[in-house]
């Protein structure tokens, strides 16, 4: 009888509906696919039990980090002797660039965990993604500083199923570079350098409202420069280097920036190897920073190319080796773009391995030079392109 007398109350007060319950299962992964970001996928997670079964099968996924940790922050049992060895400038720059990757980050190798007890008390322990290949790092991919357990990315990733478009911001360039310098760089690997476009000027001035110094950071007169003419394959150098440039050290800081960025680029690319060894779905991976300054992509042929021919690779500087190489220089005294962007000492290089087919990319097509970089600086490569080219070889490193 009480329960006959209980369905009206059900009846009138019927118990609640979850509509969100009726979203079907791919909206909501368009949903996270546009997230992306991890460290969002990570709360996502806990949500529901629902989320926590949909996460793994993300597409889409954004690794994002902060801050830098050396080989020597990582590893407790360094000594005071191995930190007073002296290092040259590229092996202080691979140092930075491996030492790892910190952020406040929820680690997803534990957030996607069968437990669910466990997911919750992850959201309030100090978890950050870093990658490190010193030997501070453990097998796991896990490493203790300051009280903060460090997650390598490869780990932060391990429990993604479907990958295929993944993206990796560092939070800067590995390449210290003077103010108003402007260096950019982008690489294409597969097994090994595919190309690799550089773009440098040693000074960039916004429509003249910059402070224009009397010489450039590459040592040539900005004044006579300008005395040249702004228009590109005109005026009285028709596209030629000035003398200056040999004498006054132009010519070696562009050698200096093109050794930099490939070494840069080499490492990232070796970094790289565990995270494509274990997500065959991708189809994209991007490797760039906050700052803009580099930028690594593989796609799916190269991607693969990879996984078949392993990489030739410096275990001493734990970076890919750079094949022999031809390169082709633009040069630009000073380059004014249609937005009113003047660069001093405007410096396109264009880098194709030597045995590389030259049929496979028309180093002098300026399409795929300008299509490396967003504007206005897609624009400036197509500008220097025009000019006079010269031809640079490079033997292996």
């Amino acid at each position: 009888m009480s329960s006959i007398r209980s369905d009206p109350i059900h009846r009138i007060h019927p118990e609640p509906i979850d509509h969100f319950d009726r979203v079907p299962d791919s909206l909501l992964l368009l949903v996270f696919n546009k997230i992306g970001d991890v460290k969002a996928l990570g709360r996502c997670c806990v949500v529901s039990r629902r989320f926590h079964s949909l996460v793994p099968q993300v597409e889409n996924v954004v690794v994002r980090v902060d801050c830098v940790i050396s080989d020597d922050d990582c590893s407790p049992s360094s000594s005071s002797s191995d930190k007073s060895r002296a290092a040259g400038t590229f092996s202080n720059l691979v140092r930075l660039l491996f030492g790892g990757i910190v952020k406040p980050l929820l680690a997803l190798g534990q957030l996607l965990g069968p437990k669910r007890s466990a997911l919750s008390e992850t959201l309030n322990n100090p978890y950050s993604s870093s990658l490190s290949v010193g030997p501070g790092g453990g097998d796991d991919g896990e490493m203790d500083q300051g009280g903060v357990t460090h997650h390598s990315p490869t780990q932060v990733l391990r429990n993604f199923n479907e990958i295929r478009f993944l993206r990796i911001e560092l939070p800067s360039g590995e390449l210290g570079i003077d103010d108003g310098v402007l260096l950019k760089w982008r690489a294409d690997f597969g097994s090994t350098l595919d190309n690799c476009v550089i773009l440098g000027a040693a000074s960039v001035i916004n429509n003249g409202h910059l402070h224009v110094p009397e010489y450039g950071n590459d040592g040539l007169c900005i004044s006579n420069n300008i005395n040249n003419g702004s228009n590109v394959g005109s005026g009285d150098d028709n596209g030629s280097i000035p003398e200056s440039f040999y004498t006054n050290g132009g010519l070696k800081l562009r050698v200096v920036w093109t050794i930099s960025s490939l070494i840069a680029a080499s490492a990232r690319h070796y970094l790289l190897q565990p995270i494509i060894a274990e997500h065959k779905t991708l189809d994209s991976l991007v490797l760039t920073d906050a700052d803009g300054q580099g930028v690594l992509c593989m796609n799916r042929d190269q991607l693969e190319e990879l996984r078949v021919k392993p990489l030739s690779a410096s275990s001493a500087s734990k970076r890919t080796l750079v094949p022999a190489l031809n390169m082709r220089l633009w040069y630009a005294p000073h380059l004014e773009l249609p937005d009113g962007v003047v660069l001093k000492g405007a410096t396109l290089v264009a880098i194709m391995p030597t045995e590389q087919s030259a049929s496979k990319k028309e180093v002098s097509d300026a399409s795929w030079l300008s299509a490396a970089f967003e504007e206005p600086y897609g624009t400036a490569a197509k500008m220097l392109v025009k000019r006079r080219t010269y031809c640079l070889e490079m033997n292996s490193f």
